[in-house]
């Protein structure tokens, strides 16, 4: 199984509209594709439940026979730090739960699972541990989601530089149109190109139709779609 971690720049930069095209990129390209979402902070009732809705894009963009609860294992009612909406709640999220949370996951079969994680890179999952932490342990190749807009060099340039520092392995970086009026893009997007040590995956541009993702050729290597 081929597993990767999608972080992004920063909270809207697009993970669950990347994640959802790269689970689809893969089904189309009849490989068994699973979404993972640990965290989640925001969600309403709905089938008896608590159901999220970047959650419940993930099952439905794979194609793999899955329970919500393996899919989104911690999930909270309001959209805040998930670290303090466990807490209003009496509970703690731990790398020690991840890591079991995960291995439930991992046993569906599937050539491809897609874990996203929650906010950005240093994201606190309780008082002393983070998701990257979690993300190092379980040595998942990490895919930036840059979400293009004024200020993006910044976010993506620093976000970079911490996962370097970490010794973390970055599979690759997609950019993500989320500011269609965004000024200079095209000139953001080579800048981006020269400037991070990670190959350039695919680009997702601003639309309000059909998303679509501009496929480059080190994604099909990575995905093993060719």
């Amino acid at each position: 199984m081929k597993q990767f971690f999608i972080t992004a720049t920063d909270t809207d930069a697009g993970k669950t509209h990347i994640a959802s095209l790269l689970l689809k990129l893969a089904v189309q390209h009849k490989k068994k594709a699973a979404g993972f979402k640990p965290i989640a902070a925001g969600a309403e009732e709905a089938f008896g439940r608590l159901v999220n809705t970047d959650a419940l894009t993930l099952i439905e963009s794979g194609n793999c026979n899955v329970l919500y609860e393996q899919v989104n294992p911690f999930i909270y009612a309001p959209p805040i730090a998930p670290h303090i909406a466990a807490k209003e709640v009496g509970e703690q999220i731990t790398i020690e739960k991840l890591n079991q949370a995960h291995t439930d996951i991992s046993s569906v079969e599937a050539d491809i699972l897609i874990t996203e994680g929650a906010g950005g890179w240093l994201l606190p999952i309780n008082d002393t541990e983070l998701m990257s932490e979690w993300v190092a342990q379980a040595q998942l190749p990490v895919i930036l989601v840059v979400g293009m807009k004024l200020g993006c060099l910044n976010h993506a340039l620093l976000t970079m530089e911490v996962l370097s520092s970490q010794g973390i392995h970055v599979a690759g970086w997609i950019a993500n149109q989320i500011d269609p009026d965004m000024l200079c893009y095209q000139q953001n997007l080579e800048t981006l190109k020269a400037r991070l040590p990670a190959p350039m995956l695919a680009e997702s541009p601003y639309t309000e139709d059909k998303p679509k993702l501009r496929i480059h050729g080190a994604l099909m290597d990575l995905f093993g779609l060719r």
